[in-house]
């Protein structure tokens, strides 16, 4: 408990004791009121003084109110029947303002761990940065104060503070506050690093790339703090329930406290104000809506941060209730359901190319035995692929620069451009080299082998003339038909691939993963348009979810309902664009985060119908008498304490 928290319960303990003690003094009168208002002030001042502030500044109707009214009426009702020679309530009204503190004491200690547990959950926050002075000590900053282009250095068992490249030293990186994964990354000089990793093993020296502002932790640690900015509607109708409930519950009581007794005078009975004012306080203490007010954003905060524990990071708690209603689920390929690993599986060359090749006398080299030999025309036709993709970071381009596996010459690239969608066109070594789809061919007007492996094909044309193909394949992840399978369990209607690859590649892909419905050759455009007809056609209850990288699907992460971005460790489009960023590149954790979220609304609406249920029998019971100040200590406390248990389940997770 906090300082706060241990002084609430000293008081609590005080209070309680002297109500006990209270219970066997043999006094009388005032006498009896003064000595119990001595428990009730210790326990109550707060209270009393948060509803009188609230009087002051206009927001009169809260649960400070409703407990001060309800004990303050106790209290005189005390002193009237200790004057007509009945025993007072003076020990009921110290009990509600000491079960309520109970209560909020209890409330506030759940409210805590919640908090404790996501913040050692998200416990990545760097506490400083190591920058070595000219005798070679270690000076620590703060990481605000580093510049870009600092090298910081970073030792074993420290967190990495600032997103760099390693420029000396190898170690393992421990990633699990990131990702949610316990699998270590291993890192070496030249490696790209984010901030919030740990470091295991090896000393790293770090050329900063960014501001601690701008790094991955920093985006991470706002996003999460700042989830509880977007309310899910569940709790927007609390918030407006609760501000026309307790008005209304005020004045219901203060009619039941004068209206009856003002009927039995114009009937000619006894008006009975003492039975109807205590029915009226007892009343306001069950009519408290603090079970709701609390425990429902306690269940989404603890669902937020349970997602967090295995690296799904929710923007806020209106997407992790329209999660829950997900029906649709449309995946990019390459980087989503497949690695993005590209490797080169077939180079076709064209005849013509390869006469060409093997007449040109800039094709031949000398062997390390000093004989003349000729570059085979399917290397010639890698090698100007590689070239001319040489500026682009895409996977392809990747791939294609290892099937080279020599060092790139940037010198003989120039006048390079990319077409989106179709792909790049530049001058390498004095020729004109075309590598992309068969759109790219179509639009130079170039004739292309139609009849291809299944694959990623790389169409290459080289001076206006078809030179040849190159193949590439993806290889599929190994859990994403598990994650397609335990979608469908989810209750998932369809699921959806779009890709811009071939259509024989993709239904290839699609079989393998029992994917629902697959579209190919599509533009960055045509998928917008895709998700558009999906939206179309599914209920209004319904909501359809995009999965893809973040960086290159940034447009129809923004259509769909929600979007979700797959892998995005230290993507900072992805954080930008998604409402759900999945740290890691495992698909199954979409099923995890529906099967999350399901479970934060089930409590969600558990707590409303319990709380409400049990306050509505209990205000009836109050209005005909039949329930007591202690059945009102219940409705309240007991209730509100029940539903702060059944929320805090909401941090629980099984992976």
């Amino acid at each position: 408990m906090t300082k706060k928290q241990k002084k609430v319960f000293y008081r609590i303990i005080a209070a309680a004791v002297l109500m006990v003690m209270l219970h066997f003094v043999p006094a009388e009168g005032y006498l009896r009121l003064v000595l119990y208002l001595v428990p009730y002030l210790i326990i109550g001042y707060d209270i009393l003084r948060k509803a009188a502030l609230g009087i002051l500044h206009g927001e009169v109707f809260d649960e400070n109110f409703l407990m001060a009214v309800a004990t303050v009426g106790a209290m005189l009702l005390g002193v009237y029947h200790e004057a007509n020679g009945m025993e007072g309530e003076f020990a009921e009204g110290v009990a509600v303002m000491l079960f309520y503190q109970i209560g909020e004491l209890f409330q506030a200690v759940a409210v805590g761990k919640s908090r404790r547990n996501i913040s050692a959950l998200m416990d990545i926050r760097p506490d400083y940065a190591n920058i070595e002075g000219e005798n070679g000590s270690l000076e620590q900053v703060d990481p605000d104060e580093v510049e870009v282009g600092t090298v910081i250095v970073v030792q074993p068992g420290e967190k990495i503070p600032i997103d760099g490249v390693v420029v000396e030293g190898s170690s393992t990186l421990n990633t699990s506050a990131l990702t949610g994964e316990s699998v270590p990354r291993e890192v070496e000089t030249g490696g790209e690093v984010i901030s919030g990793c740990v470091n295991i093993s090896g000393l790293l020296r770090i050329r900063t790339t960014r501001e601690f502002g701008e790094s991955t932790v920093s985006k991470i640690l706002d996003l999460v703090e700042n989830s509880s900015m977007k309310k899910a509607r569940t709790e927007n109708f609390i918030t407006k329930f609760a501000r026309y409930y307790t008005p209304a519950v005020c004045y219901s009581a203060l009619a039941l406290a004068i209206v009856p007794s003002v009927m039995n005078l114009l009937m000619g009975n006894p008006a009975g104000w003492s039975t109807w004012i205590i029915r009226a306080l007892t009343f306001l203490v069950i009519s408290c809506p603090c079970a709701l007010v609390i425990s429902i954003p306690l269940s989404f905060f603890g669902g937020i941060g349970g997602a967090s524990a295995c690296g799904i990071l929710v923007k806020g708690s209106n997407y992790l209730e329209a999660l829950a209603l997900t029906r649709y689920v449309v995946f990019d390929k390459t980087g989503t359901l497949t690695r993005g690993v590209f490797q080169v599986t077939q180079v076709q060359v064209s005849p013509e190319f390869g006469r060409t090749v093997s007449a040109a006398p800039e094709t031949a080299g000398i062997a390390e035995d000093g004989a003349l030999v000729e570059k085979l025309p399917s290397a010639r036709l890698v090698e100007l692929a590689a070239y001319a993709e040489s500026y682009s970071n895409h996977p392809i381009s990747k791939s294609l620069r290892e099937a080279y596996g020599q060092e790139i010459d940037m010198s003989k690239v120039s006048r390079v451009e990319e077409t989106g969608g179709r792909g790049v066109s530049a001058l390498v070594d004095g020729h004109t080299v075309a590598a992309g789809n068969f759109r790219l061919m179509e639009s130079l007007g170039i004739s292309y082998e139609k009849n291809v492996g299944i694959g990623t094909v790389v169409h290459v044309a080289v001076d206006g003339i078809y030179a040849g193909y190159i193949l590439i394949s993806d290889v599929i992840k190994e859990q994403s038909r598990e994650a397609i399978a335990a979608l469908k369990a989810a209750g998932v209607k369809k699921t959806v691939m779009l890709t811009g690859d071939g259509k024989k590649t993709a239904e290839h892909v699609a079989g393998l993963l029992q994917v629902d419905e697959v579209r190919s050759e599509l533009l960055p455009g045509d998928k917008v348009e895709a998700v558009e007809i999906l939206l179309a056609q599914k209920s209004g209850r319904e909501n359809l979810a995009f999965v893809g990288d973040g960086i290159n699907d940034a447009p129809v992460l923004s259509r769909a309902d929600i979007g979700v971005a797959m892998g995005a460790l230290g993507s900072d489009a992805a954080i930008e664009a998604a409402d759900i960023v999945l740290m890691d590149d495992n698909p199954m954790k979409l099923a995890l985060a529906i099967r999350i979220s399901r479970k934060c609304l089930r409590i969600v609406y558990e707590n409303i119908v319990f709380a409400l249920g049990i306050k509505a029998v209990c205000l009836v019971l109050g209005a005909f008498g039949i329930a007591n100040m202690w059945i009102a200590i219940f409705a309240d406390v007991g209730v509100m304490v029940l539903a702060v248990l059944n929320a805090i389940r909401c941090l629980k997770v099984r992976p």
